[in-house]
């Protein structure tokens, strides 16, 4: 695969149908450059995924990232927003845990790709002790 034809699982059209404005030309140059990043995570946490989830998750990250709206007062990610008049104040509330901006998984993301909430641990003890029933 050469540089020219990077992997991307959505295009900046299935990104566009699912927004309720239109997507300036630099819009859809970043919206590009995004789908490829989150082909290239997608592919790194979850390389067996069915292609349906690869699309829909690629959109979902890429649509987390530049925002769905036409509230281009809004910062992306905020859940909650306050703005005042002649006080001059305004307060946000960020979802996702402080994340703005970035291509990241959420938790129905990791579901959708099979990934899951799984939890490693190991024994450290394993080495020098024997399996159960191993003893006669």
């Amino acid at each position: 695969m050469s540089e020219s034809d990077p992997t991307v699982y959505a295009s900046v059209e299935d990104i566009q149908n699912r927004m309720t404005r239109d997507l300036t030309s630099d819009e859809k140059t970043v919206c590009a450059a995004l789908l490829e990043d989150a082909a290239a995570l997608i592919d790194a946490a979850a390389p067996k995924a069915s292609p349906a989830a690869k699309k829909l998750v690629s959109c979902r990250m890429v649509l987390r990232t530049i925002g769905t709206g036409g509230d281009l007062c809004t910062p992306v990610g905020a859940t909650q927003g306050t703005v005042s008049a002649l006080g001059y104040s305004q307060t946000w509330t960020v979802s996702g845990g402080g994340t703005t901006g970035e291509l990241y998984f959420n938790r129905m993301d990791k579901r959708m790709l099979g990934l899951g909430d799984k939890i490693g641990a190991s024994n450290p003890l394993q080495a020098i002790c024997p399996e159960p029933g191993g003893l006669s």
